[in-house]
């Protein structure tokens, strides 16, 4: 007797390109779970009642990226922490009877994939952080969570950096400067959480800011990490400390995967698997 599928989706506007289908399927055949997992593209118009129905129709969970995280959050009746410090979600979870939980796991994959994959201890490590978005928020948090000595943000809307690190409220570890105030300093850790990448900017940071024992990261991979890691390697970072964000995309995947059928799979041959590609 054949089990029936749960479903599953991803909802994002555009989403064509998403590896969710990919890496959930990769998750479900590896711990055995019949799981039916869609791409739905959305328009912002649209989404809340997009997700609705289909949670209405069945569905049990859905991953949310682009450009639809904040409203993620918004129509959500129950809120987790992870979310709330992010101010955005990534991962849905019908409760029942309508209610939907919002959950981040942009900051805990972050952190599997740094420490536990890349063997960076965060530690008693000075960092950077550039932009303050969602995915960065809950990379800000994550980094604070994990020990660093001291966070930096730094972002081109001073502003939002301003009010992260006022979120976070621990003045002596996480500090503001000016994208244009860094000359002077120097930073085991830079990571890059800015649409820079993909907007074909250009990233007009000292390079004293690294020296060659310093590790750069990428939330982003593939030709959108091109343009951060142009700039890092010419900086001093050796190449092979230079880390995108394909990692941390598997891992944020596992552990939304992990919440919703209590199994975490095993994400290095996943990892592996895509690696040869990106």
């Amino acid at each position: 007797m054949s089990v029936e599928a749960r479903r599953y989706a991803v909802f994002g506007h555009p989403i064509a390109h998403s590896l969710s289908p990919e890496i959930h399927s990769a998750f479900a055949k590896q711990l055995g779970i019949a799981l039916d997992y869609r791409v739905i593209d959305a328009a912002p118009v649209v989404f809340e009642a997009e997700v609705r129905r289909f949670f209405a129709e069945g569905g049990h969970g859905a991953n949310v990226t682009m450009p639809h995280k904040l409203v993620a959050l918004a129509m959500a009746d129950e809120v987790t922490e992870a979310a709330k410090r992010a101010g955005a979600a990534n991962t849905l979870t019908h409760l029942g009877n309508g209610r939907i939980e919002a959950h981040n796991t942009d900051g805990s994959g972050f952190v599997r994939d740094i420490t536990e994959r890349h063997g960076f201890d965060l530690r008693g490590h000075d960092a950077l952080l550039l932009g303050a978005g969602g995915a960065a928020k809950a990379v800000a948090w994550a980094l604070m969570d994990a020990g660093v000595k001291t966070l930096t943000i730094v972002n081109r809307t001073p502003e939002r950096a301003d009010e992260l690190a006022d979120a976070i409220g621990e003045p002596a570890r996480c500090h503001t400067r000016y994208w244009d105030g860094l000359d002077g300093e120097c930073f085991d850790l830079v990571v890059n959480a800015t649409s820079i990448g993909f907007d074909g900017g250009k990233f007009d940071l000292p390079m004293s800011i690294v020296q060659d024992h310093s590790t750069a990261y990428d939330i982003c991979y593939g030709t959108a990490a091109a343009g951060f890691k142009g700039w890092a390697v010419a900086a001093g970072v050796r190449p092979d400390w230079f880390r995108d964000g394909l990692g941390m995309l598997i891992e944020q995947a596992a552990d939304g995967f992990e919440r919703w059928h209590g199994q975490r799979p095993d994400t290095d041959p996943v990892y592996r698997e895509l690696r040869q590609r990106f």
